[in-house]
């Protein structure tokens, strides 16, 4: 993959875009084993930035439900 972004600076959207072009291109047969294993490696980098920012969004969502709960408990 010629000059691919650095992981930790894509947004969710364009990590889960480029993890299913990755999926693809795996499932199809890549020419040989080493463009493979690193088509591999890049896929699992993708997929554990997706799961930062999901987690990130879970943690966001928490945090609003508590303090709407506190908002609501002082009235």
């Amino acid at each position: 993959m010629p000059s691919s972004p650095d992981v930790s600076a894509l947004s969710y959207e364009e990590a889960r875009d480029e993890l299913v072009r990755v999926v693809t291109e795996l499932e199809q047969g890549a020419s040989t084993l080493e463009q493979s294993l690193a088509l591999w490696e890049r896929g699992e980098a993708l997929a554990a930035r997706c799961e930062e920012w999901l987690l990130g969004a879970k943690k966001r969502l928490e945090a609003a439900r508590v303090a709407q709960n506190d908002a609501a408990d002082d009235e």
